[in-house]
């Protein structure tokens, strides 16, 4: 492309130079030529005068030495006969043939005559014995000066355009190609798998919106890619519910052969599990996290919750644990999948039943609010050492005090609740709760991104519902603690 913009510009601008050119280079040479003439038509006018007046050759030579203006020897007057038998009188230099002369007289109007050396102008003027010629000289290089200069200056202009314009071109020619092999080397790096190739939007508006869309591209595919290993981990996690539960039940068979194979098949499940999760979070740490988009049909809170509680009721009450559910009387829409909620109410009550105490006491509250519906899933356990930590991903608390629960955890329970409440615009914080142990809020906003279109409102109405909640506790707090 560079070399072809190049070449158009070549060839245009040398069309052009050479149209414009040519004609002016032969106005010049006629300018050159009408300018030689018009200075001998003058010296032969300035002699008219004084043919008329006198044709005697002393009064003539006076008036041809103060007539020259030139170089000398430039000027003849040929004086017709002056009487009977009496031949033509000439006066100055004379160059031009007999004939000529005599045709000019004749015709009474100014010729030109070719003579060595160059051209003489006849100029016929009336005198008393007939038509006197006054022939002025024209040599050729009178006739052609200066236009040397000129057509070298043409030249190169023309030259210096042709130049120009192929510099030009070639500038525009990069300004073109670079952004262009910019896009195509970015497009072999992403096909190579470097996900972090982005090209720089610069260049014309039609390559600057291709990179656009190449740069958005690249952002998605990276999204994607993010997304499925997020989503083999999250799937993978929520294999954990289930499997804690087979766990604990089969930790309760008793003993025996069965009841050891039961126990080792579950454990070796559970191993699989773990390093499936693994695999996606290392696979994942090469790409950008991206928080998965909230369903626009959304469910409802208090169905899911009220349909979880009575799952891990019936683990709840084998080991003797007070479960309790609180404000999910009423529907409660908010802006998330079903699958993804009931998945972040599995993780927190899995991480109840796994890192607390069998007999340890829980409960989950819901909390209506103008913008927001806050999820509250709490204990009576040791709590948790470092809740900042709690919340980055793979981090793996050592708050459990059974000894199966203190390795193989992979972390991400609070990290999909976390990403489950930002997806909405909300947030999850952990604090002590009221009956000694762990409280995990959930914040989920029902105005979905808009919910940060005021920090200040936000930070009141926290404020608010904090408030209500400590009072709506301490009316529903059972008798013991639990």
């Amino acid at each position: 492309m560079r070399w072809a913009l190049v070449k158009v510009a070549l060839a245009v601008t040398t069309m052009v130079a050479v149209a414009f050119a040519v004609p002016l280079g032969l106005v010049v040479k006629e300018l050159a030529s009408d300018r030689a003439y018009g200075g001998a038509e003058r010296q032969a006018a300035a002699l008219g005068p004084v043919l008329a007046i006198t044709t005697d050759r002393t009064q003539l030579e006076r008036a041809l030495a103060s007539a020259e203006t030139g170089p000398g020897g430039r000027i003849g007057i040929h004086v017709p006969a002056g009487g009977p038998g009496g031949g033509p009188a000439g006066v100055g230099a004379r160059r031009a043939a007999p004939a000529d002369v005599a045709a000019a007289a004749r015709l009474g109007r100014a010729a030109i005559a070719q003579v060595p050396g160059g051209t003489a102008l006849l100029q016929p003027t009336a005198v008393a014995s007939g038509i006197a010629v006054v022939e002025v000289y024209v040599p050729d290089d009178a006739l052609t000066a200066g236009v040397a200069a000129s057509w070298a200056v043409l030249a190169g202009v023309g030259l210096a355009l042709v130049i120009g314009s192929v510099a030009v071109a070639d500038r525009l020619g990069t300004r073109l190609v670079r952004p262009a092999q910019h896009l195509a080397a970015a497009a072999h790096d992403l096909g190579r798998g470097d996900l972090g190739v982005r090209v720089r939007e610069d260049g014309p508006a039609e390559l600057r919106s291709a990179a656009s869309a190449f740069n958005s591209m690249a952002d998605r595919v990276v999204q994607l890619l993010a997304n499925e290993r997020e989503l083999a981990a999250d799937l993978s996690h929520r294999l954990r519910t289930p499997l804690t539960v087979l766990r604990l039940n089969a930790a309760s068979l008793g003993d025996g052969p069965a009841a050891e194979q039961t126990r080792t098949a579950v454990e070796q499940l559970e191993g699989e599990v773990d390093q499936i999760i693994r695999t996606a979070r290392a696979q994942r740490a090469h790409t950008a996290q991206t928080a998965p988009a909230a369903a626009a049909a959304g469910c409802d809170a208090a169905e899911v919750i009220r349909e979880r509680m009575a799952f891990w009721s019936a683990l709840a009450e084998d080991e003797g644990r007070a479960a309790r559910v609180a404000g999910a009387d009423r529907p409660a829409r908010v802006p998330v999948a079903r699958p993804d909620l009931a998945a972040a109410l599995d993780a927190l009550l899995g991480n109840v039943f796994r890192h607390t105490p069998e007999g340890t006491a829980f409960a989950v509250d819901v909390h209506h609010a103008d913008d927001a519906v806050i999820v509250l899933v709490s204990d009576a356990g040791p709590g948790i050492a470092d809740p900042v930590a709690a919340l980055r991903r793979g981090w793996s608390g050592g708050r459990g005090q059974r000894p199966a629960d203190r390795g193989g955890s992979t972390g991400l329970g609070l990290d999909i609740v976390r990403r489950l409440a930002e997806s909405t615009g909300g947030d999850v914080r952990i604090g002590r709760s009221v009956l000694g142990g762990t409280e995990v809020r959930v914040w989920l906003a029902l105005g979905g991104r808009r919910a940060a279109r005021g920090a200040r409102r936000g930070h009141r109405l926290r404020r608010r519902l904090r408030g209500r909640i400590r009072a709506a506790r301490g009316r529903r707090r059972p008798a013991g603690g639990s």
